[in-house]
């Protein structure tokens, strides 16, 4: 399954809304020049929506790493919204919920571009508690 990316702006950061898998080959390159794209335009802040994507493998993972160094080397700052359990799941064994800042909420999200806003950021110990009980 391909991937493909909607481009969106609210409040003058872009969202970007994925649909399919971010895999090894076409769809972590596709990933990776859009959000190259992005930056070279000026873009600083970007909210990559996953609530389509229900696959990441590693090389995918990295390219989400790749990019958000990337955009933070030049300013600017990547962010999370809407991940399956999976792929929830796989940031933590990986520990790159350290690394990112995710959020279940597109609103919170959009919010926590702006000092003063108040967030919800994700809970990852509620996540990680819930996964043990369930």
């Amino acid at each position: 399954m391909s991937l493909a990316i909607e481009q969106r702006e609210r409040e003058g950061i872009v969202i970007l809304d994925l649909k399919g898998r971010i895999t090894a080959g076409e769809e972590a390159t596709l990933l990776r020049e859009k959000l190259r794209e992005l930056a070279a335009g000026g873009m600083q802040k970007c909210i990559v929506n996953l609530q389509g994507v229900d696959y990441i493998d590693s090389t995918g993972l990295g390219t989400l790493v790749v990019c958000f160094t990337s955009l933070r080397k030049q300013g600017g700052k990547l962010k999370l919204l809407n991940l399956n359990r999976r792929n929830i799941e796989l940031l933590v064994l990986t520990k790159l919920t350290t690394v990112f800042e995710i959020f279940n909420d597109e609103q919170d999200a959009v919010n926590s571009f702006f000092p003063g806003r108040e967030i919800k950021r994700f809970d990852i110990l509620s996540f990680v508690k819930e996964q043990a009980s369930g």
